[in-house]
């Protein structure tokens, strides 16, 4: 039976969902038809992942209620707490996050995946613990103790508390929240296919978000923010970006945050996280790398203005968490946290009428050939 060979499988489309939409021609990104510019203004991230599970914004009671749920479930056991412990310190922090949350399914109940209620928790939990995980990595890689969470903290103060041991800022949560919503769902991306691909086989959500985990560490996709970063302290001064990207486009190597499989035009969450960066440092001090930064999507729209190439989610994330002394190999740890609400979101719609993932292939090698004896073999 003939086949069009997608690399990639480009354009195939692998799932119908209601969860969001992406208009790359325009730069319209919305989570259940809310635009991503009206829910970073007006929610919080907690809202925001209960509107990408459940499909509605939750009523005043329902909000408390999920919140509290969320805040309970925050610590994570001893026995998780001593693996990460027994991790390298120079292990990459994804490596020990997908570790560890593929461990996490060896605690709580998780298998019965076609029991809502057991679904609630399980999300719950997930949601939860991942920001407790990538902190304590964080502070144990460098030999301080884990910093157990807080309770009485929303979810993006407890979590900066929770790496420093000091209460964060306002602002600086509020923008961090912020970015938590950027990341949260951007529909049929590697990470959630992966997941879902996962999740087809009934397995437990512990290990469909450990699975999507090690699809976005990657650097073509969460690990791009990484690599800007790097990108940046490369170049090193305003006056070196022109000849450094133009020797990068004659070598025919990537630009790190720039260009996007859907995206024609800017992408709306890097204009988003853009704005946040200019608030953020107009509160607390100039950061040399965003006017690098500034500098570098200048001078690469000019020499790219031919292809449609703009900056994407990944160029200015890693600016504003490095401005908030988040270590840089702990962005994509970061991402993860805020994505899981998506992953849980695609997963929770898959089970309600799943099929286990089963594609084809081109096979393109020979036929009918002989077993040849080892001693006739040159």
């Amino acid at each position: 039976m003939p086949h069009d060979f997608m690399p990639g499988l480009a354009g195939v489309p692998a799932a119908r969902s209601t969860i969001s939409d992406v208009n790359g021609e325009t730069g319209v990104l919305e989570y259940r038809g809310i635009r991503i510019e009206e829910l970073t203004a007006k929610s919080t991230f907690l809202e925001t992942a209960y509107l990408l599970l459940f499909n509605c914004l939750p009523t005043r009671l329902e909000l408390e209620k999920f919140t509290g749920d969320v805040a309970l479930h925050r610590r994570i056991k001893f026995k998780i707490v001593d693996m990460i412990k027994s991790l390298p310190e120079q292990g990459h922090p994804m490596d020990a996050l997908q570790a560890a949350v593929a461990a996490l399914g060896m605690f709580y109940p998780g298998r019965t995946v076609q029991d809502p209620e057991n679904n609630y928790w399980s999300a719950v939990r997930l949601i939860a613990k991942l920001p407790t995980i990538v902190a304590a990595f964080a502070r144990i890689r460098r030999g301080d103790e884990y910093v157990a969470p807080r309770d009485d903290f929303e979810f993006s103060e407890n979590f900066l508390y929770m790496l420093s041991e000091r209460r964060p800022d306002p602002i600086v949560c509020q923008i961090f929240d912020a970015c938590l919503i950027l990341h949260a769902e951007h529909t049929m991306n590697a990470s959630t296919f992966c997941g879902l691909i996962t999740a087809s086989t009934l397995a437990d959500p512990y290990t469909v978000v450990a699975s999507a985990i090690g699809a976005l560490k990657g650097p073509l996709h969460g690990g791009a923010n990484e690599e800007v970063l790097a990108m940046l302290r490369e170049i090193g001064t305003i006056q070196g970006v022109r000849s450094y990207l133009e020797a990068k486009l004659k070598a025919k190597q990537p630009l790190m945050g720039f260009g996007h499989r859907v995206y024609k035009v800017k992408d709306p969450r890097a204009v988003i996280l853009q704005q946040l960066a200019q608030k953020l440092f107009t509160h607390c001090g100039k950061s040399p790398l965003y006017a690098l930064a500034e500098e570098t999507e200048r001078v690469a729209l000019e020499l790219l203005s031919q292809k449609r190439v703009y900056p994407n989610v990944d160029f200015y994330s890693g600016i504003v968490y490095d401005a908030m002394g988040i270590p840089t190999d702990t962005f994509t740890s970061i991402f993860a946290m805020a994505r899981a609400a998506g992953w849980l979101a695609h997963w929770l719609e898959q089970m309600k009428e799943n099929k286990l993932y089963r594609p084809d292939q081109i096979y393109e090698g020979e036929h009918n050939r002989s077993y040849l004896p080892l001693d006739q073999r040159q």
